[in-house]
């Protein structure tokens, strides 16, 4: 090499593609993902992978948009009712949202304490950050990397 780090691209290459299925496995898909998130409501411990957070957070994002468009149909006199729509969605998704934060960065090796940097705002980019990160592939203190069954 010439010094720099290997991509996972450069690593599937050099091995021969044989690290393929394994990383196909720790995908899922957006309903198998949007099922964990919402079964596993309040569960904080373990990992989870990128699709799985990801999903969750585009199906989190899209039911959002659909509370507003709601409010604003039911109520369209009233722009302040209109608002509560979503934000009791908001409400109702949030402890799964901050369960399947902690998880997304106990996948990487951090602690789920680390959501607290919500609370700051700036702190939010940092935690973006991290749940783009790749997963770690080895077991670490809070369990084996996520993998669903099947192919």
């Amino acid at each position: 090499m010439d010094g720099r780090a290997a991509s996972p691209i450069d690593y599937i290459v050099a091995k021969g593609g044989s690290e393929l299925p394994e990383m196909r496995r720790m995908t899922m898909g957006f309903g198998e993902a949007v099922t964990t998130c919402i079964t596993g409501f309040a569960e904080f411990s373990g990992r989870a992978s990128r699709s799985e957070f990801w999903w969750f957070c585009l199906f989190v994002f899209l039911m959002s948009l659909v509370a507003e468009f709601v409010g604003y149909q039911v109520f369209p006199a009233d722009p302040a009712a209109a608002q509560m729509v979503p934000a009791i969605l908001e409400l109702i998704f949030l402890v799964p949202f901050l369960a399947a934060g902690a998880r997304r960065l106990h996948d990487t090796g951090r602690s789920g304490w680390w959501l607290l940097l919500i609370l700051t705002g700036v702190g939010t980019v940092l935690l973006v950050v991290w749940w783009v990160l790749g997963s770690q592939r080895e077991r670490n203190i809070h369990g084996a990397p996520p993998a669903r069954a099947g192919p």
